[in-house]
């Protein structure tokens, strides 16, 4: 039986996860902030939120594919820490859109200033 592929063209087993897709989610969101604090096992990253533990767990097994954490077994314990180098990537994308955005944000507060003189 073949597998097909999902809406962004990956397999359903394929090892890497999106950057994109895995930043879409606001628990994961939480977790890199959490991690970009300092690494954490899975047991202290649980605790911040009123999810069940698998439920943290899956979503670090998805920031782990998309390589946004690294995760390092010891004993019976998983400890993660922040891999920086895709958000680095993902920056860099970002950066001439940023611009855009600076630019026109920049024009729409003269604009508005010049209709709305303060007093």
């Amino acid at each position: 039986m073949s597998e097909t592929p999902d809406i962004m063209g990956a397999m359903p087993d394929q090892a890497d996860v999106d950057v994109f897709a895995a930043l879409s989610n606001p628990v994961r969101r939480r977790l890199l902030e959490l991690l970009a604090e300092a690494p954490r096992n899975a047991g202290a990253l649980a605790d911040e939120f009123e999810l069940s533990r698998p439920a943290v767990s899956e979503h670090l097994q998805v920031l782990r594919r998309a390589a946004l954490v690294r995760e390092e077994v010891r004993g019976r314990e998983h400890h993660y820490e922040l891999a920086p180098e895709p958000l680095a990537e993902l920056g860099e994308w970002l950066r001439p859109f940023e611009r855009y955005w600076r630019v026109r944000l920049s024009a729409l507060s003269d604009l508005v200033s010049e209709e709305h003189p303060k007093p």
